[in-house]
Protein backbone atom coordinates (compact mmCIF):
# COMPACT_ATOMS: atom_id res chain seq x y z
CA UNK A 1 0.00 0.00 0.00
CA UNK A 2 2.82 2.06 0.88
CA UNK A 3 3.99 2.35 -2.85
CA UNK A 4 0.96 2.59 -4.28
CA UNK A 5 0.33 6.34 -1.85
CA UNK A 6 3.70 7.52 -2.50
CA UNK A 7 3.19 6.78 -6.60
CA UNK A 8 -0.07 9.42 -5.77
CA UNK A 9 0.47 12.38 -8.29
CA UNK A 10 1.64 15.68 -6.73
CA UNK A 11 -1.44 17.29 -6.78
CA UNK A 12 -3.02 14.80 -5.01
CA UNK A 13 -0.43 15.58 -2.28
CA UNK A 14 -0.55 19.44 -2.19
CA UNK A 15 -4.62 19.12 -1.66
CA UNK A 16 -4.23 16.91 1.11
CA UNK A 17 -1.70 19.35 2.87
CA UNK A 18 -3.76 22.39 2.21
CA UNK A 19 -6.34 20.71 3.89
CA UNK A 20 -4.49 19.38 7.11
CA UNK A 21 -2.90 23.39 7.34
CA UNK A 22 -6.48 24.54 6.54
CA UNK A 23 -8.23 22.52 9.45
CA UNK A 24 -5.48 22.83 11.72
CA UNK A 25 -6.08 26.77 11.54
CA UNK A 26 -10.44 26.26 11.54
CA UNK A 27 -10.04 24.01 14.36
CA UNK A 28 -7.92 26.07 16.10
CA UNK A 29 -10.57 28.94 15.68
CA UNK A 30 -14.10 27.34 15.94
CA UNK A 31 -14.03 25.87 19.22
CA UNK A 32 -13.10 29.62 20.68
CA UNK A 33 -15.78 31.07 19.32
CA UNK A 34 -18.65 30.48 21.38
CA UNK A 35 -16.27 31.14 24.74
CA UNK A 36 -15.21 34.63 22.66
CA UNK A 37 -19.06 35.46 21.95
CA UNK A 38 -19.76 34.97 25.48
CA UNK A 39 -16.95 36.05 27.53
CA UNK A 40 -15.66 38.96 25.28
CA UNK A 41 -18.80 40.16 22.78
CA UNK A 42 -21.18 39.28 25.80
CA UNK A 43 -23.55 37.08 23.59
CA UNK A 44 -25.85 34.43 24.11
CA UNK A 45 -26.68 31.19 23.05
CA UNK A 46 -29.31 32.71 20.61
CA UNK A 47 -26.89 34.93 18.88
CA UNK A 48 -24.81 31.37 18.40
CA UNK A 49 -27.17 29.50 17.17
CA UNK A 50 -28.28 32.83 14.46
CA UNK A 51 -24.82 33.11 13.97
CA UNK A 52 -23.80 29.41 12.93
CA UNK A 53 -27.46 28.53 11.69
CA UNK A 54 -26.92 31.57 9.01
CA UNK A 55 -23.65 30.42 7.96
CA UNK A 56 -24.29 26.65 7.30
CA UNK A 57 -27.34 27.64 5.23
CA UNK A 58 -25.29 30.15 3.14
CA UNK A 59 -22.81 27.53 2.23
CA UNK A 60 -24.74 24.94 1.31
CA UNK A 61 -26.55 26.47 -1.33
CA UNK A 62 -23.42 28.30 -2.83
CA UNK A 63 -21.28 24.93 -2.31
CA UNK A 64 -23.90 23.91 -5.50
CA UNK A 65 -23.65 27.05 -7.00
CA UNK A 66 -19.76 26.77 -7.16
CA UNK A 67 -19.46 23.31 -8.39
CA UNK A 68 -21.86 23.96 -11.37
CA UNK A 69 -19.55 27.36 -11.85
CA UNK A 70 -16.59 25.20 -12.04
CA UNK A 71 -18.11 22.98 -14.77
CA UNK A 72 -19.02 26.09 -16.92
CA UNK A 73 -15.46 27.30 -17.17
CA UNK A 74 -13.79 24.16 -17.35
CA UNK A 75 -11.33 25.30 -14.26
CA UNK A 76 -11.16 24.28 -10.70
CA UNK A 77 -7.88 25.96 -9.60
CA UNK A 78 -9.25 29.57 -9.04
CA UNK A 79 -12.03 28.16 -7.10
CA UNK A 80 -10.10 26.59 -4.54
CA UNK A 81 -7.36 29.74 -4.30
CA UNK A 82 -9.98 31.80 -3.54
CA UNK A 83 -12.26 29.94 -1.47
CA UNK A 84 -8.84 29.09 0.97
CA UNK A 85 -7.54 32.86 0.88
CA UNK A 86 -10.50 34.18 1.65
CA UNK A 87 -10.79 32.14 4.92
CA UNK A 88 -6.87 32.59 5.66
CA UNK A 89 -8.12 36.38 5.79
CA UNK A 90 -11.26 36.15 7.99
CA UNK A 91 -10.66 33.72 10.72
CA UNK A 92 -7.40 36.14 12.42
CA UNK A 93 -9.59 38.99 11.62
CA UNK A 94 -12.15 38.04 14.30
CA UNK A 95 -9.83 39.23 17.16
CA UNK A 96 -10.46 42.80 15.86
CA UNK A 97 -13.97 42.79 15.95
CA UNK A 98 -16.24 44.43 19.08
CA UNK A 99 -19.41 43.22 18.74
CA UNK A 100 -21.59 39.97 17.04
CA UNK A 101 -22.99 41.41 14.14
CA UNK A 102 -18.92 41.80 12.68
CA UNK A 103 -18.40 38.67 14.00
CA UNK A 104 -21.27 37.00 11.75
CA UNK A 105 -19.92 38.49 8.87
CA UNK A 106 -16.62 37.26 9.37
CA UNK A 107 -18.10 33.57 9.91
CA UNK A 108 -20.50 34.15 6.98
CA UNK A 109 -17.27 34.92 4.92
CA UNK A 110 -15.43 31.87 6.36
CA UNK A 111 -18.06 29.53 5.60
CA UNK A 112 -18.71 31.00 2.23
CA UNK A 113 -15.17 30.32 1.76
CA UNK A 114 -15.34 26.98 2.13
CA UNK A 115 -18.49 26.71 0.06
CA UNK A 116 -16.99 28.12 -3.04
CA UNK A 117 -13.58 25.99 -2.84
CA UNK A 118 -15.36 22.38 -1.69
CA UNK A 119 -16.76 21.32 -4.67
CA UNK A 120 -14.25 22.47 -7.37
CA UNK A 121 -11.57 20.74 -4.81
CA UNK A 122 -13.29 17.32 -4.65
CA UNK A 123 -13.91 18.15 -8.78
CA UNK A 124 -10.05 18.44 -9.05
CA UNK A 125 -9.29 15.40 -6.94
CA UNK A 126 -11.13 13.55 -8.36
CA UNK A 127 -9.57 14.57 -12.25
CA UNK A 128 -6.19 14.27 -10.72
CA UNK A 129 -6.09 10.61 -10.36
CA UNK A 130 -7.04 7.05 -11.98
CA UNK A 131 -10.45 5.48 -11.36
CA UNK A 132 -8.48 2.87 -9.72
CA UNK A 133 -6.70 5.21 -7.13
CA UNK A 134 -9.69 7.57 -6.32
CA UNK A 135 -10.25 5.56 -3.06
CA UNK A 136 -6.76 6.22 -2.02
CA UNK A 137 -6.37 9.56 -2.69
CA UNK A 138 -9.50 10.37 -1.20
CA UNK A 139 -8.98 8.55 1.49
CA UNK A 140 -5.53 10.49 2.00
CA UNK A 141 -6.72 13.69 1.69
CA UNK A 142 -9.76 13.00 4.07
CA UNK A 143 -6.48 11.69 6.49
CA UNK A 144 -4.71 14.70 6.18
CA UNK A 145 -7.96 16.75 6.84
CA UNK A 146 -8.97 14.58 10.63
CA UNK A 147 -4.94 15.33 11.49
CA UNK A 148 -5.71 18.60 11.44
CA UNK A 149 -8.68 18.45 12.91
CA UNK A 150 -6.54 16.56 16.17
CA UNK A 151 -3.64 19.72 15.71
CA UNK A 152 -6.22 22.84 15.61
CA UNK A 153 -7.26 22.17 19.33
CA UNK A 154 -4.42 20.84 20.82
CA UNK A 155 -2.88 24.19 19.37
CA UNK A 156 -5.38 26.03 20.96
CA UNK A 157 -5.38 24.40 24.35
CA UNK A 158 -1.44 24.92 23.95
CA UNK A 159 -1.49 28.69 23.01
CA UNK A 160 -4.41 29.12 26.31
CA UNK A 161 -2.35 27.48 27.97
CA UNK A 162 0.56 29.40 27.79
CA UNK A 163 -0.74 32.32 28.96
CA UNK A 164 -1.67 33.80 25.53
CA UNK A 165 -5.26 35.76 25.53
CA UNK A 166 -8.17 34.39 23.54
CA UNK A 167 -7.91 37.42 21.06
CA UNK A 168 -4.22 36.92 20.23
CA UNK A 169 -4.79 33.01 19.49
CA UNK A 170 -7.19 34.16 16.54
CA UNK A 171 -4.43 36.02 15.16
CA UNK A 172 -1.84 33.10 14.86
CA UNK A 173 -4.29 32.12 12.34
CA UNK A 174 -3.22 34.13 9.44
CA UNK A 175 0.04 31.79 8.94
CA UNK A 176 -1.45 28.84 8.23
CA UNK A 177 -4.07 30.95 6.04
CA UNK A 178 -0.91 32.46 3.73
CA UNK A 179 0.48 29.04 4.14
CA UNK A 180 -2.66 27.58 2.05
CA UNK A 181 -2.49 30.23 -0.49
CA UNK A 182 1.17 29.39 -1.14
CA UNK A 183 0.12 25.79 -1.57
CA UNK A 184 -2.96 25.86 -3.37
CA UNK A 185 -1.28 27.86 -6.03
CA UNK A 186 1.18 25.27 -6.44
CA UNK A 187 -1.71 22.71 -7.41
CA UNK A 188 -1.73 22.06 -11.23
CA UNK A 189 -5.18 22.61 -12.55
CA UNK A 190 -6.94 19.95 -14.47
CA UNK A 191 -7.63 20.38 -18.24
CA UNK A 192 -11.44 20.96 -19.00
CA UNK A 193 -13.49 18.47 -20.57
CA UNK A 194 -13.61 17.36 -24.54
CA UNK A 195 -17.35 17.76 -24.25
CA UNK A 196 -19.27 20.60 -22.44
CA UNK A 197 -21.38 20.24 -19.63
CA UNK A 198 -24.75 19.45 -19.82
CA UNK A 199 -27.07 22.24 -19.05
CA UNK A 200 -28.19 22.68 -15.48
CA UNK A 201 -31.55 21.42 -13.83
CA UNK A 202 -32.71 21.97 -10.44
CA UNK A 203 -34.84 18.48 -10.95
CA UNK A 204 -31.28 16.55 -11.49
CA UNK A 205 -32.23 15.72 -14.95
CA UNK A 206 -29.21 16.38 -16.50
CA UNK A 207 -27.35 14.19 -13.95
CA UNK A 208 -26.79 10.02 -13.95
CA UNK A 209 -29.84 8.03 -12.59
CA UNK A 210 -27.31 5.94 -10.89
CA UNK A 211 -26.22 9.34 -9.27
CA UNK A 212 -29.56 10.73 -8.32
CA UNK A 213 -30.56 7.76 -6.72
CA UNK A 214 -27.46 7.77 -4.26
CA UNK A 215 -28.12 11.20 -3.41
CA UNK A 216 -31.43 10.23 -2.38
CA UNK A 217 -29.71 7.18 -0.36
CA UNK A 218 -27.08 10.19 1.20
CA UNK A 219 -30.41 12.25 2.38
CA UNK A 220 -31.81 9.10 4.18
CA UNK A 221 -28.97 8.78 6.25
CA UNK A 222 -27.39 12.31 7.14
CA UNK A 223 -31.58 12.51 8.41
CA UNK A 224 -29.83 10.09 10.77
CA UNK A 225 -26.83 12.03 11.20
CA UNK A 226 -27.14 14.67 13.86
CA UNK A 227 -24.82 17.13 14.81
CA UNK A 228 -21.98 15.79 16.45
CA UNK A 229 -22.51 18.20 19.57
CA UNK A 230 -24.88 15.66 20.65
CA UNK A 231 -22.72 12.65 21.01
CA UNK A 232 -20.37 14.80 23.03
CA UNK A 233 -23.13 16.05 24.83
CA UNK A 234 -23.94 12.03 25.67
CA UNK A 235 -20.37 11.83 27.13
CA UNK A 236 -20.97 14.17 29.64
CA UNK A 237 -24.17 12.46 30.31
CA UNK A 238 -22.54 9.31 31.08
CA UNK A 239 -19.77 11.06 33.05
CA UNK A 240 -17.26 11.72 31.10
CA UNK A 241 -15.70 14.81 32.57
CA UNK A 242 -15.91 18.05 30.75
CA UNK A 243 -11.98 18.88 30.40
CA UNK A 244 -11.85 15.04 28.64
CA UNK A 245 -14.73 16.13 25.72
CA UNK A 246 -12.77 18.03 23.56
CA UNK A 247 -9.72 15.05 23.83
CA UNK A 248 -12.30 12.63 23.50
CA UNK A 249 -12.70 14.46 20.28
CA UNK A 250 -9.34 14.75 19.08
CA UNK A 251 -9.32 11.33 19.36
CA UNK A 252 -12.33 10.43 17.36
CA UNK A 253 -10.59 12.08 14.74
CA UNK A 254 -7.22 10.61 15.12
CA UNK A 255 -8.67 6.98 14.75
CA UNK A 256 -10.07 8.59 11.37
CA UNK A 257 -6.85 9.90 10.45
CA UNK A 258 -5.24 6.38 10.93
CA UNK A 259 -7.51 4.40 9.41
CA UNK A 260 -8.95 7.04 6.29
CA UNK A 261 -5.78 5.98 3.92
CA UNK A 262 -5.87 1.98 4.37
CA UNK A 263 -9.56 1.63 4.19
CA UNK A 264 -9.69 4.16 1.06
CA UNK A 265 -7.26 2.04 -0.47
CA UNK A 266 -9.27 -1.00 0.29
CA UNK A 267 -12.59 0.49 -1.73
CA UNK A 268 -10.11 0.41 -4.75
CA UNK A 269 -10.08 -3.25 -4.60
CA UNK A 270 -12.92 -4.85 -3.04
CA UNK A 271 -15.52 -1.90 -4.38
CA UNK A 272 -16.75 1.21 -2.90
CA UNK A 273 -20.13 0.22 -1.93
CA UNK A 274 -19.39 -2.60 -0.05
CA UNK A 275 -17.11 -0.18 2.23
CA UNK A 276 -19.68 2.45 2.70
CA UNK A 277 -22.08 -0.54 3.48
CA UNK A 278 -19.90 -1.23 6.17
CA UNK A 279 -19.33 2.28 7.42
CA UNK A 280 -22.68 2.48 7.57
CA UNK A 281 -23.34 -0.59 9.81
CA UNK A 282 -20.61 0.36 12.08
CA UNK A 283 -22.29 3.99 12.26
CA UNK A 284 -26.07 1.94 13.29
CA UNK A 285 -23.91 0.06 15.85
CA UNK A 286 -22.01 2.81 17.20
CA UNK A 287 -25.73 4.79 17.62
CA UNK A 288 -27.18 1.69 19.45
CA UNK A 289 -24.32 1.57 21.51
CA UNK A 290 -24.35 4.86 22.78
CA UNK A 291 -28.13 4.67 23.62
CA UNK A 292 -28.36 1.29 25.18
CA UNK A 293 -24.97 0.12 26.00
CA UNK A 294 -22.40 2.61 26.70
CA UNK A 295 -21.10 3.43 30.53
CA UNK A 296 -17.93 5.47 31.62
CA UNK A 297 -14.70 4.01 30.93
CA UNK A 298 -13.52 1.79 28.42
CA UNK A 299 -16.52 0.72 26.33
CA UNK A 300 -17.48 4.17 25.78
CA UNK A 301 -13.43 4.87 24.32
CA UNK A 302 -14.45 1.90 22.24
CA UNK A 303 -17.72 2.78 20.55
CA UNK A 304 -15.86 6.55 20.17
CA UNK A 305 -13.22 4.69 18.85
CA UNK A 306 -15.67 2.60 16.16
CA UNK A 307 -17.02 5.93 15.56
CA UNK A 308 -13.73 6.82 14.05
CA UNK A 309 -13.69 4.08 11.74
CA UNK A 310 -17.01 4.74 10.44
CA UNK A 311 -15.73 8.37 9.75
CA UNK A 312 -12.53 6.67 8.24
CA UNK A 313 -14.90 4.13 5.75
CA UNK A 314 -17.50 6.85 4.31
CA UNK A 315 -15.21 10.63 4.75
CA UNK A 316 -13.18 9.67 1.69
CA UNK A 317 -15.43 6.84 -0.04
CA UNK A 318 -18.51 8.64 -0.51
CA UNK A 319 -16.66 11.21 -2.51
CA UNK A 320 -14.69 8.18 -4.65
CA UNK A 321 -17.47 6.60 -5.38
CA UNK A 322 -19.93 9.66 -6.38
CA UNK A 323 -16.89 10.88 -9.19
CA UNK A 324 -17.18 7.16 -10.26
CA UNK A 325 -21.30 7.88 -10.77
CA UNK A 326 -20.90 10.88 -13.06
CA UNK A 327 -18.67 12.28 -16.09
CA UNK A 328 -15.71 14.55 -15.45
CA UNK A 329 -17.42 17.38 -17.36
CA UNK A 330 -20.24 17.25 -14.43
CA UNK A 331 -18.24 16.40 -11.35
CA UNK A 332 -18.19 20.00 -9.77
CA UNK A 333 -22.08 19.98 -10.17
CA UNK A 334 -22.34 16.58 -8.93
CA UNK A 335 -19.88 17.35 -5.87
CA UNK A 336 -21.92 20.65 -5.29
CA UNK A 337 -25.13 18.69 -5.20
CA UNK A 338 -23.70 16.23 -2.95
CA UNK A 339 -22.62 19.30 -0.22
CA UNK A 340 -26.11 20.72 -0.34
CA UNK A 341 -27.72 17.42 0.54
CA UNK A 342 -25.66 16.69 3.51
CA UNK A 343 -25.94 20.57 4.66
CA UNK A 344 -29.64 21.10 3.95
CA UNK A 345 -30.17 17.60 5.66
CA UNK A 346 -27.75 18.43 9.01
CA UNK A 347 -30.92 21.41 10.35
CA UNK A 348 -33.90 18.80 10.25
CA UNK A 349 -31.51 16.10 11.55
CA UNK A 350 -30.63 18.03 14.14
CA UNK A 351 -34.21 19.90 15.56
CA UNK A 352 -35.67 15.74 15.12
CA UNK A 353 -32.91 14.30 16.96
CA UNK A 354 -32.95 16.63 19.99
CA UNK A 355 -36.60 16.42 19.59
CA UNK A 356 -36.81 12.81 20.34
CA UNK A 357 -34.04 12.93 22.85
CA UNK A 358 -35.78 15.74 24.84
CA UNK A 359 -39.92 14.33 24.42
CA UNK A 360 -38.97 10.39 24.64
CA UNK A 361 -35.71 9.58 25.37
CA UNK A 362 -32.01 9.23 24.65
CA UNK A 363 -32.58 5.62 23.31
CA UNK A 364 -35.29 6.91 21.13
CA UNK A 365 -33.49 9.64 19.67
CA UNK A 366 -29.94 7.22 18.98
CA UNK A 367 -32.46 4.43 17.77
CA UNK A 368 -33.65 6.40 15.29
CA UNK A 369 -30.51 7.59 13.69
CA UNK A 370 -29.69 4.04 13.80
CA UNK A 371 -32.30 2.59 11.71
CA UNK A 372 -31.62 5.47 9.03
CA UNK A 373 -28.30 4.03 8.79
CA UNK A 374 -29.29 0.65 8.18
CA UNK A 375 -32.13 1.72 5.85
CA UNK A 376 -29.42 3.64 3.73
CA UNK A 377 -27.27 0.43 3.78
CA UNK A 378 -29.68 -1.46 2.61
CA UNK A 379 -30.83 0.84 0.10
CA UNK A 380 -26.95 1.19 -1.05
CA UNK A 381 -26.83 -2.82 -1.89
CA UNK A 382 -30.25 -3.29 -3.96
CA UNK A 383 -30.86 0.67 -5.54
CA UNK A 384 -27.32 2.59 -6.47
CA UNK A 385 -25.03 0.67 -8.75
CA UNK A 386 -21.60 2.32 -9.64
CA UNK A 387 -20.22 2.35 -13.12
CA UNK A 388 -18.86 -0.03 -14.99
CA UNK A 389 -14.91 0.98 -14.10
CA UNK A 390 -15.90 -0.41 -10.26
CA UNK A 391 -16.87 -3.77 -8.99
Amino acid sequence: MFRALFSLPRSVWLLGLVSLVNDSASELVYPLVPLYLSGVLMAGPRVLGLIEGLAEALASLLKLWAGVMADRSGRSKPWVVAGYGMAGLARPLIALVSGWPLLLALRLADRVAKAVRAAPRDALLAASIAPGQRGLAFGLHRAMDNAGAVIGPLLAWALLGAGVPLGQVFLWAVLPGLACVGLTLAVRDAPPPAAPPPRFSWTLADLPAPLRRYLVVVALFTLGNSSNMFLLLRAKELGVAEAQVPLLWAAVSGVAALFSVPLGGLSDRVGRLRLLVAGYLAYALFYIGMGWFAAPGAMLYVLFGLYGIFMAATDGVERALLADLVPAGQRGTAYGWLNLVMGAMLLPASLLFGGLWEGLSARVAFGFSAGCALAAALLLTSWVRPASTMR
